[in-house]
């Protein structure tokens, strides 16, 4: 029986009740606190405590009125901490046609409204405003994607890096692990922090600072700079154009945008000791600096944050209510993060990385034994799976030619030949979780990349995985449906989307209808499809339609597009322009397009 003081503190009571009378860091998170390891505000604090510091988290607070609760914990003794949640609040909030949704999955009961519009901008506002002396640092995938000008959908403007707007201290971009955990060190070795608030020089945060003359001395990250050479060591920051260019010229931001996805996807960032080979963006007098991210996380680090010490359950303050998201995924584990797929319009290897990590065999199978000791788990595992249901420990043969590679997909347009996709590993942990006596099934509720089990290699053991794999996911581990994207009918606008051809999911669809067959089974496969992606035209829809009736699929799992910051697809809707290419791309822009293409899957 879990005791109030398993979770992590999240009111005066509840430190009293630890004989606290301070935090040292108290965070701030736009979803409802579910002290799980797919919630990131549990992921953050569960750090913090591990590391030593006391930690409290305050979920969704009332931004409204007096801010009481951002006041109710007090002064931290090191840093507030922000994060939005586990989604863009814009995205959480408004549809692709930006109509106000009615719930919201991260909060109590489904509730819509208890965070507001932009919601790590307007956290950070309120924290400067009561404590301007306090530093704060901010982060997840709202913070991430926004550390550098960015279109804004929901406004139709050109924004500036989101630190302009908090005047955060720094911000963490990316999954935090290896970040955080190098800022806390700091703070247990370090008995005074540096000028400008908190240490500039740790890799994968970003800050804002004067305009310097040429690069930047870690050191004194605000002090002038008069030669290109710092400590005897050329400097290999990297000048984006300024925020005021990309305002008027689109060109500049598209070629921005090139640069970025570029530097963020590299396997091994250069990381000088003097000098951080920034990406470094002019905003009137001053600079965003953003500095290269960490390698890779291990197995081991990627453990770390997997095997802390979650209840895996809501906070009791929520007993009576159900929280959708956490519903969804409380019978379910993640096997790995990122994805190489570096499709246009997705955000994952955006924030988590082109290169994929996965969790070692023990961590799985020790999450999954702790699964099955919940009181209401009833034999099934919802999904073993992650960003894509089939990556895991699917890595470069020679990661010598990954450390050279700048390439945005793995996979696209042709699969990598020195990617190894041997399947065999993944097969392994299948078998063993359906081993566990506790488990009656084990399902794949994450999307499968058909187009790597369709892949023939010079390796004959890996197309044996290839095989064997597919049979046994059809056979084994789906639930009625298997969930697959194709997302478009057209090879020119999946060119642009980053997606294999149409020719491709035929082929597996006659493989899972045989299969089925063979096995006795009436399954579905269930596609999905996405209206008004830049390249598309209502003669492309037009074409989708008829393809899937050919084919005898009604149509269910289909969505608008949306343009979210720092994706290649977003780059293209407001420019009109192919970053790699700075050829024209034909962009669905009003309302009315976007819901006349939508009205195709409907036909």
């Amino acid at each position: 029986m879990n005791k109030l003081s398993d979770w992590l503190p999240t009111t005066k009571k509840e430190l009293e009740i630890r004989g606290w009378n301070e935090v040292d860091v108290v965070l701030f998170s736009g979803d409802a606190y579910v002290d799980h390891p797919s919630f990131g505000a549990a992921v953050i604090g569960r750090i913090i405590e591990a590391e030593g510091f006391r930690v409290a988290i305050v979920p969704q607070p009332d931004w409204r009125g007096d801010y009481r609760d951002f006041t109710k914990l007090g002064r931290p003794r090191l840093f507030f901490a922000i994060s939005a949640g586990s989604m863009d609040s814009m995205v959480n909030h408004y549809t692709a046609n930006k109509r106000l949704r009615s719930d919201d999955a991260y909060s109590p009961n489904g509730q819509a409204g208890l965070r507001p519009d932009y919601t790590t901008i307007t956290y950070a506002q309120i924290l400067k405003k009561l404590y301007p002396d306090v530093p704060l640092v901010i982060g997840g995938i709202e913070a991430s994607l926004r550390r550098f000008t960015h279109y804004d959908y929901w406004s139709d403007t050109v924004k500036p890096s989101i630190l302009v707007d908090t005047q955060a201290d720094l911000l963490i971009y990316g999954m935090g692990e290896l970040p955080l955990r190098e800022l806390l060190a700091r703070f247990k070795t370090t008995p005074q922090l540096p000028e400008g608030g908190l240490w500039k020089d740790i890799p994968q945060t970003a800050y804002l600072t004067k305009q310097t003359a040429c690069g930047l001395d870690p050191q004194s990250p605000n002090k002038q700079l008069s030669t290109c050479e710092i400590a005897g060591r050329a400097c290999n920051d990297k000048q984006l154009f300024s925020h005021e260019e990309c305002l008027k010229d689109k060109r500049k931001y598209a070629e921005n945008f090139k640069i970025i996805e570029e530097e963020s996807n590299r396997f091994v960032a250069a990381v000088e000791t003097h000098c951080n080979a920034s990406l470094q963006q002019q905003i009137g007098n001053r600079l965003v600096v953003v500095n290269p991210p960490y390698p890779m996380m291990t197995s081991t680090e990627l453990d770390a944050s997997f095997d802390l010490p979650y209840t895996r359950l809501p906070h009791p303050k929520y007993r009576g209510k159900t929280i959708p998201a956490y519903e969804m995924i409380k019978f379910s584990v993640n096997l790995h993060r990122g994805c190489f797929g570096g499709c246009a319009f997705c955000t994952i290897s955006a924030h988590q990385g082109k290169f994929v990590v996965s969790r070692s065999e023990k961590s799985i199978l020790d999450e999954v034994k702790k699964i099955t000791q919940q009181p209401d788990f009833k034999g099934y595992l919802s999904d073993l799976g992650g960003p894509s249901a089939n990556m895991y420990q699917i890595c470069g043969k020679n990661l010598e030619l990954c450390k050279k590679c700048r390439k945005p997909s793995c996979i696209f347009p042709q699969i990598c030949k020195n990617l190894n996709t041997d399947h065999r590993p993944l097969l392994d942990i299948y078998r063993k979780v359906d081993a566990l006596p506790a488990i009656k099934k084990s399902f794949i509720g994450s999307g499968v990349r058909y187009d790597m089990l369709l892949h023939r290699s010079d390796n004959e053991a890996e197309n044996r995985s290839h095989t064997d794999y597919t049979r046994e996911l059809i056979i084994r581990h789906v639930s009625g449906r298997l969930k697959v994207a194709p997302e478009h009918t057209s090879d020119k606008v999946l060119n642009l989307m980053r997606k294999p051809s149409f020719e491709l999911f035929k082929k597996f669809n006659r493989q899972f209808e045989q299969i089925n067959a063979a096995a006795g089974l009436k399954q579905q496969l269930v596609p999905y499809f996405i209206s008004s992606h830049p390249g598309c035209t209502d003669k492309d829809m037009a074409q989708l339609a008829r393809e899937t009736r050919r084919l005898n699929f009604r149509l269910e799992q289909v969505q608008d597009f949306t343009p979210t910051p720092m994706t290649l697809a977003t780059a293209m809707y407001y420019t009109g322009l192919n970053p790699y290419t700075l050829q024209p791309v034909f962009v669905a822009r009003g309302r009315q397009e976007k819901l006349r293409q939508k009205e195709f899957f409907f036909r």
